[in-house]
């Protein structure tokens, strides 16, 4: 049976007075991935003692705060995935409210921040509870994507028109706390998330913002002060760079947060008094020539609780004090700054690791007679530093040089780790049967595959660079299953070595690969690559290949590092999402006097078979 509503007056809440707020702006729209608003929404809004629910782009709800749910006695499950107006919104007669007349209706439609000081909301028995609310939009990924609502009760007798001032101080820290954790974990780079973070606190919440950080060795070095000026935020470089070390002995408030005490309220009064410290003097040096009177500074700290630094943010042309609820506000953000802090740490030592790692992995260049020869690898851009493809080359007992191009299925360790197998396994063929064609090799390799590896599929060319010194020079060459080796001439003429294509490695097929031979003129250009620089999810591989010897042709006189660094530059899909290994070999101009155009250095023994 339906119960008829009720005016019942609401427990007494903390009073939360109505009307906009005239002197300053009111919350922004605020950006949220999804993922980030999901982990956003469990993490921050059932500790908020506001109800709270969070509308889609269809005015359903998606999220309701468990204080929400007490207000409303109802639960989650009965809100979520319905319509907001047609569960919630009522007039003050319990009837539904006219879709084209209801406020918070129409703040959805609009977008921005709407506040509502005289709205009713049906409750779970019938009853209707009296309240008052900010409806404010937020996006994802530049996108309107709905609207978080925040309300509380009211007295229904209060007359409307009372300071909403309370509630949107609380939406306005909301947003600030969503866009900052945002901003700090969107991105690995530490000095991207400290720009951020300084641009969203000035001059939102101070005129002033300042970053120190401890290194690995205590030393202590103030990274980023910006400051909001004629409209815009200014990176003031003049005060940043290495300050004097954190003085135990010191009882000024920076030291003392810098040594694990809590965030602290700091005024201009207190660095009036001679220094106790090298730090302490920097400090009053810092509120004189930026005029602070008021500050807030909060530790930077990491997941063991280290303290990694200080976040300082001040007010100078504000008149206003920071306050208690600043004060937590503040604590908030460092809390956030410092973990993003540590993990961009972590993540470098492991990058720097990884790099040596990969180092390890790929071989130095040789030099070789009169040939020139580069290589360059990139992991795929969001995977490890490492990943399946590589390139080597070493000399064979019989002076022959032998290149290889090659990808394992994977971006990432494991990847790294079977393409190191597969590179060992056949450096040791080619060098056990160095006077036979390629495919013989490669034949091998593909029967060892899968008894004495992890690597399941993977391609490659192996070719051989024979001839004597000086030249002539040929390609001698196999492929299994990997893009073509492109050749470019002095004069720019481009082609793919198309011969010698076989089933990649893996696949379990019968041996019996087929061997390619290609002259390669003086000055040429040789280049092996794999299929990080030609694919696209969106375009087909011809276009890739054709984009490929386009630029490779327009590079063809380029010193060879260079011809390199651009080839990938200019080559490279926009939206590739692979490794790229290359290794370009570029022939001398001239050919050893006296040696006849086909000579070459004879093939060695191979007379061993599996």
């Amino acid at each position: 049976m339906a119960h008829p509503p009720s005016h019942e007056e609401p427990p007494q809440e903390a009073a939360l007075p109505s009307g906009p707020r005239h002197d300053e702006p009111p919350p922004p729209v605020f950006p949220l991935r999804p993922d980030e608003r999901d982990q956003l929404l469990r993490r921050l809004l059932p500790s908020l003692d506001a109800g709270v629910y969070v509308l889609d782009s269809q005015a359903r709800l998606v999220y309701i705060n468990p204080r929400g749910e007490q207000l409303l006695r109802r639960t989650a499950a009965d809100l979520v995935g319905h319509d907001a107006h047609d569960q919630l919104h009522r007039t003050a007669d319990g009837t539904i409210a006219q879709r084209s007349e209801c406020r918070l209706l129409q703040a959805f439609f609009a977008g921005g921040t709407t506040h509502a000081d005289s709205e009713w909301f049906a409750r779970g028995d019938g009853s209707l509870l009296p309240v008052r609310c900010v409806s404010s939009a937020y996006t994802i990924d530049d996108e309107p994507a709905g609207n978080i609502v925040v309300f509380s009760p009211r007295n229904p007798d209060e007359e409307p028109g009372r300071s909403h001032a309370e509630l949107v101080d609380l939406t306005d820290r909301l947003a600030l706390v969503a866009e900052t954790t945002v901003a700090l974990t969107s991105t690995l780079d530490m000095d991207e998330a400290l720009r951020r973070l300084v641009r969203l606190v000035v001059p939102r919440l101070a005129d002033w913002a300042i970053v120190d950080l401890l290194d690995d060795n205590d030393e202590l070095r103030r990274v980023s002060v910006a400051h909001h000026e004629n409209g815009s935020i200014v990176n003031v470089t003049d005060l940043e760079g290495p300050l004097p070390p954190v003085a135990e002995h010191s009882r000024m408030p920076l030291s003392q947060v810098l040594l694990g005490a809590p965030t602290m309220l700091v005024t201009a009064e207190m660095y009036d008094t001679v220094p106790d410290s090298g730090i302490a003097a920097v400090q009053r040096d810092l509120f004189a020539s930026t005029g602070m009177h008021s500050a807030v500074i909060a530790p930077l700290r990491g997941r063991l609780h280290q303290i990694l630094g200080a976040l300082s943010v001040g007010r100078a042309a504000d008149p206003r004090k920071f306050g208690p609820s600043e004060l937590s506000l503040v604590d908030d953000i460092g809390r956030r700054a410092g973990l993003a802090v540590d993990n961009a740490r972590l993540y470098e030592r492991e990058r720097r690791s990884v790099e040596t790692m990969q180092r390890h992995l790929l071989p130095p260049m040789l030099e070789i007679d009169d040939l020139q020869m580069t290589a360059r690898y990139l992991a795929a851009p969001h995977a490890s530093e490492v990943g399946g493809d590589w390139y080597d080359l070493f000399i064979l007992p019989d002076g022959v040089t032998a290149l290889v191009i090659g990808d394992v299925i994977g971006h990432d360790l494991t990847a790294a780790a079977q393409m190191s197998q597969l590179r060992n396994i056949l450096r040791a063929y080619a060098w056990e049967y160095y006077g036979g064609p390629p495919s013989f090799v490669v034949d091998r390799l593909d029967w060892a595959l899968p008894h004495i590896t992890t690597a399941t599929l993977a391609t490659l060319v192996f070719a051989r660079v024979e001839g004597p010194e000086g030249g002539p020079w040929r390609l001698h060459w196999t492929s299994a299953g990997h893009p073509p080796p492109l050749l470019v001439t002095d004069d720019g003429k481009v082609s793919f070595l198309d011969g010698g294509q076989g089933l990649m490695l893996g696949i379990g097929m019968p041996t019996g690969r087929p061997n390619a031979i290609a002259p390669l003129p003086p000055r040429a250009t040789l280049v092996l690559y794999t299929d990080g620089l030609i694919e696209s999810p969106r375009e087909p591989i011809d276009r890739g290949m054709a984009d490929l010897a386009r630029h490779a042709a327009s590079l063809a006189r380029r010193p060879l590092g260079d011809f390199c660094d651009q080839l990938i530059a200019r080559a490279r899909p926009q939206d590739n999402e692979d490794d790229i290994a290359l290794l370009a070999l570029r022939l001398p101009d001239r050919h050893a006097p006296g040696e006849p155009e086909t000579a070459a250095r004879g093939p060695g023994p191979y007379l061993l078979s599996p």
